[in-house]
């Protein structure tokens, strides 16, 4: 039997890979800030919650995590905590550009000085990307972030890049866009969406506002991606991944996609605030996933069309 330790479990991207790795028989160690107060929402969701073992870790103080390796003695480690929202950066950017980096240092030193081999996983961002107007992001592309989570994010790519090659570390980075799934929290605009047109299609007279919806992103699925970040830990040697679908929509398509999908037009339910425009906002970012999909044999089974229709057909 295997034995992960997931940082951050709980989150959409925890949970989902909880559940893919107890599926192929992992024994599972998982991390949250506070075990007395936190709400497992997620693993509840999943019904997985009482076959983790839960430990308590603040990812911020290096003593946390060298006793969670310790004490989990895992083989494979996936660090998927920490602030996660490209929004909630900019009001609180300390927590994007000092915290989350940390973390991460913290990991790879207590890696170092473990007494025994693990392969580590680091979630990435493709917003380090910035704009991806011209050409599609790909690996060794030049990273231009816009936002204090995307130079979180950035810093956290080279630090590890530094331990692996310095150290030998196998350590990589899932370098990761949009994905999204009926766990995603409240605060992103997807969920926002799905959330807004359900209770309109119930007979809401409310109407949902957003800012620019000329943007383009490229949207996958959560639990597809968890099988991406396990794969990578599969290999024989480390490298860094962009886990994307290849395709990419504006927001107005996504959300004309949901309000089509409960027989509505979306015009007449929706309105536009530049209140809710940064000047920073990503006009496009979109990725080419040519060298996952050829290498590991990895490809996204679902698209914008078919994400809408499943976060609707789950939300209650």
């Amino acid at each position: 039997m295997k034995t992960a330790l997931i940082f951050g479990v709980s989150g959409q991207d925890g949970s989902y890979l909880s559940e893919f790795l107890l599926a192929k028989g992992y024994k599972i160690w998982g991390t949250t800030r506070n075990l007395k107060d936190y709400n497992f929402k997620n693993l509840d969701y999943l019904n997985i919650k009482n076959k983790i073992n839960l430990l308590q870790v603040d990812p911020n103080i290096y003593e946390d995590i060298f006793s969670a390796l310790e004490k989990s003695r895992a083989e494979e480690v996936y660090f998927l905590t920490g602030q996660s929202s490209v929004g909630k950066s900019f009001t609180l950017p300390s927590s994007s550009i000092i915290d989350n980096p940390l973390g991460v240092l913290n990991l790879l030193e207590a890696s170092k000085n473990i007494d025994y081999d693990l392969k580590l996983f680091f979630s990435g961002s493709g917003q380090c990307y910035g704009d991806t107007i011209k050409d599609k992001a790909i690996e060794g592309l030049n990273f231009n972030p816009v936002s204090p989570y995307a130079i979180g994010k950035v810093t956290q790519f080279w630090t590890i890049k530094y331990y692996r090659d310095t150290y030998n570390h196998f350590a990589c980075t899932g370098i990761l866009f949009n994905h999204e799934s009926p766990l995603r929290p409240d605060t992103f605009v997807t969920k926002k969406i799905i959330n807004s047109v359900h209770r309109i299609a119930l007979g809401s007279k409310e109407k949902l506002i957003l800012g620019r919806i000329d943007i383009r992103r490229d949207w996958g699925w959560a639990p597809d991606y968890v099988e991406a970040m396990w794969l990578m830990l599969q290999q024989k040697n480390p490298d860094d991944y962009i886990i994307a679908t290849g395709n990419n929509y504006t927001l107005e398509e996504f959300v004309k996609e949901a309000f089509l999908y409960k027989k509505l037009n979306w015009k007449d339910h929706v309105k536009l605030d530049n209140k809710f425009i940064h000047k920073s906002d990503i006009l496009v970012n979109c990725a080419n996933p040519k060298k996952i999909n050829e290498s590991l044999n990895w490809k996204a089974k679902y698209n914008m069309h078919d994400i809408v229709k499943m976060m609707l057909d789950a939300t209650k």
